[in-house]
Protein backbone atom coordinates (compact mmCIF):
# COMPACT_ATOMS: atom_id res chain seq x y z
CA UNK A 1 0.00 0.00 0.00
CA UNK A 2 2.96 2.82 -0.49
CA UNK A 3 2.03 5.99 -1.48
CA UNK A 4 -0.87 6.30 0.96
CA UNK A 5 -1.39 7.82 3.49
CA UNK A 6 -2.78 7.01 7.24
CA UNK A 7 -5.94 8.73 7.07
CA UNK A 8 -6.72 6.86 3.44
CA UNK A 9 -6.02 3.56 4.80
CA UNK A 10 -9.35 4.46 7.28
CA UNK A 11 -11.40 4.98 4.69
CA UNK A 12 -13.82 2.15 4.63
CA UNK A 13 -15.98 3.19 1.71
CA UNK A 14 -14.40 4.45 -0.29
CA UNK A 15 -13.13 1.92 -3.42
CA UNK A 16 -14.97 -0.67 -2.04
CA UNK A 17 -18.23 -2.53 -3.37
CA UNK A 18 -21.10 -0.49 -2.81
CA UNK A 19 -23.45 -1.59 -0.26
CA UNK A 20 -26.65 0.53 -0.24
CA UNK A 21 -28.02 0.65 3.30
CA UNK A 22 -31.79 -0.27 3.77
CA UNK A 23 -32.52 2.14 6.35
CA UNK A 24 -31.12 5.07 8.39
CA UNK A 25 -27.38 4.37 8.96
CA UNK A 26 -25.10 7.15 10.31
CA UNK A 27 -22.43 4.94 11.13
CA UNK A 28 -22.23 4.75 7.02
CA UNK A 29 -20.31 8.38 7.35
CA UNK A 30 -16.13 8.83 7.23
CA UNK A 31 -14.04 11.37 7.75
CA UNK A 32 -11.06 12.21 6.50
CA UNK A 33 -8.07 15.01 7.85
CA UNK A 34 -8.57 18.40 6.59
CA UNK A 35 -4.46 19.34 4.99
CA UNK A 36 -5.72 23.19 5.71
CA UNK A 37 -7.25 23.72 9.32
CA UNK A 38 -5.25 27.02 9.64
CA UNK A 39 -7.34 28.65 6.68
CA UNK A 40 -11.61 29.12 6.20
CA UNK A 41 -13.06 27.81 3.42
CA UNK A 42 -16.65 26.41 2.23
CA UNK A 43 -17.22 22.87 1.29
CA UNK A 44 -20.51 22.51 -0.66
CA UNK A 45 -22.17 19.52 -1.16
CA UNK A 46 -25.51 19.78 -3.76
CA UNK A 47 -27.59 16.77 -3.21
CA UNK A 48 -30.56 17.11 -5.94
CA UNK A 49 -31.73 13.58 -5.46
CA UNK A 50 -32.15 13.23 -1.69
CA UNK A 51 -35.70 11.26 -0.65
CA UNK A 52 -37.31 10.28 1.84
CA UNK A 53 -40.65 9.03 3.25
CA UNK A 54 -43.22 10.88 4.96
CA UNK A 55 -43.75 9.69 8.36
CA UNK A 56 -47.48 9.66 8.17
CA UNK A 57 -48.67 8.01 4.58
CA UNK A 58 -45.13 7.00 4.17
CA UNK A 59 -45.12 8.38 0.16
CA UNK A 60 -41.51 9.36 -0.90
CA UNK A 61 -40.78 13.32 -0.36
CA UNK A 62 -37.94 14.18 -3.26
CA UNK A 63 -35.50 17.32 -2.24
CA UNK A 64 -32.44 19.11 -3.45
CA UNK A 65 -30.31 19.10 -0.04
CA UNK A 66 -27.97 21.86 -0.22
CA UNK A 67 -25.29 21.23 2.84
CA UNK A 68 -21.96 23.77 3.38
CA UNK A 69 -19.75 23.94 6.25
CA UNK A 70 -16.42 25.48 7.36
CA UNK A 71 -13.79 22.54 8.36
CA UNK A 72 -11.61 22.90 11.29
CA UNK A 73 -9.73 19.36 11.43
CA UNK A 74 -11.86 16.90 9.73
CA UNK A 75 -13.57 17.09 6.46
CA UNK A 76 -16.61 14.50 5.26
CA UNK A 77 -15.71 11.87 3.03
CA UNK A 78 -18.21 11.85 0.03
CA UNK A 79 -18.82 8.22 -0.88
CA UNK A 80 -19.54 7.67 2.78
CA UNK A 81 -22.05 11.31 2.47
CA UNK A 82 -23.49 9.33 -0.62
CA UNK A 83 -24.40 6.08 0.73
CA UNK A 84 -25.98 8.41 4.09
CA UNK A 85 -28.33 10.13 2.26
CA UNK A 86 -28.91 7.30 0.67
CA UNK A 87 -29.92 5.66 4.10
CA UNK A 88 -32.88 8.17 4.26
CA UNK A 89 -34.60 6.74 1.36
CA UNK A 90 -37.05 4.13 3.07
CA UNK A 91 -36.46 6.61 6.18
CA UNK A 92 -40.09 8.42 7.64
CA UNK A 93 -39.41 11.84 8.79
CA UNK A 94 -40.72 15.06 8.09
CA UNK A 95 -38.96 17.20 5.99
CA UNK A 96 -37.94 19.57 9.48
CA UNK A 97 -36.27 16.86 11.06
CA UNK A 98 -34.42 15.78 8.26
CA UNK A 99 -32.35 18.01 7.68
CA UNK A 100 -32.02 18.77 11.23
CA UNK A 101 -30.88 14.95 11.78
CA UNK A 102 -28.47 15.73 9.28
CA UNK A 103 -26.74 18.20 10.65
CA UNK A 104 -26.54 17.07 13.78
CA UNK A 105 -24.84 13.83 12.46
CA UNK A 106 -22.26 16.31 10.46
CA UNK A 107 -21.54 18.39 13.72
CA UNK A 108 -20.96 14.72 15.69
CA UNK A 109 -18.42 13.37 12.73
CA UNK A 110 -16.49 16.22 11.76
CA UNK A 111 -16.92 19.31 14.97
CA UNK A 112 -16.48 21.78 11.73
CA UNK A 113 -16.48 25.61 12.62
CA UNK A 114 -20.02 26.20 10.85
CA UNK A 115 -22.10 24.01 9.17
CA UNK A 116 -25.75 25.07 7.20
CA UNK A 117 -28.30 22.44 5.41
CA UNK A 118 -31.23 23.70 3.16
CA UNK A 119 -33.97 21.47 2.09
CA UNK A 120 -35.43 22.35 -1.07
CA UNK A 121 -38.34 19.70 -1.21
CA UNK A 122 -40.38 19.21 -3.99
CA UNK A 123 -44.48 20.25 -3.63
CA UNK A 124 -47.29 17.86 -2.26
CA UNK A 125 -50.57 19.08 -2.21
CA UNK A 126 -49.44 22.11 -3.60
CA UNK A 127 -47.05 23.18 -1.26
CA UNK A 128 -43.16 22.95 -0.69
CA UNK A 129 -41.31 23.06 2.43
CA UNK A 130 -37.84 24.27 2.69
CA UNK A 131 -36.57 23.91 6.06
CA UNK A 132 -33.01 25.67 6.73
CA UNK A 133 -30.87 25.07 9.34
CA UNK A 134 -27.30 25.85 10.87
CA UNK A 135 -24.59 25.87 13.50
CA UNK A 136 -21.71 27.84 14.32
CA UNK A 137 -19.09 26.86 16.94
CA UNK A 138 -20.63 28.71 20.31
CA UNK A 139 -18.26 31.44 21.48
CA UNK A 140 -16.67 32.30 18.42
CA UNK A 141 -17.25 34.62 15.19
CA UNK A 142 -18.82 30.93 13.40
CA UNK A 143 -21.57 31.57 16.31
CA UNK A 144 -22.22 35.16 15.16
CA UNK A 145 -22.43 34.36 11.59
CA UNK A 146 -24.64 31.49 12.15
CA UNK A 147 -26.65 34.16 13.43
CA UNK A 148 -26.41 36.53 10.49
CA UNK A 149 -27.03 33.73 8.22
CA UNK A 150 -30.38 32.31 9.66
CA UNK A 151 -31.65 35.81 9.74
CA UNK A 152 -30.80 36.85 6.23
CA UNK A 153 -30.61 33.50 4.53
CA UNK A 154 -33.91 33.92 2.38
CA UNK A 155 -34.43 36.96 1.66
CA UNK A 156 -35.22 36.50 -2.09
CA UNK A 157 -37.36 33.31 -2.34
CA UNK A 158 -37.54 32.32 -5.74
CA UNK A 159 -40.42 31.97 -7.96
CA UNK A 160 -42.38 28.60 -7.94
CA UNK A 161 -40.84 28.20 -11.78
CA UNK A 162 -37.25 27.64 -10.27
CA UNK A 163 -38.03 24.30 -9.14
Amino acid sequence: MAGRNEAELQLHQLGAKTEYPSDYAPNVLESFDNKHPHRDYFVKFNCPEFTSLCPMTGQPDFATLYISYIPDRKCVESKALKLYMFSFRNHGDFHEDCVNIIMNDLIALLDPKYIEVWGKFTPRGGISIDPYCNYGRPGTKYEEMASYRLMNHDMYPEKIDNR
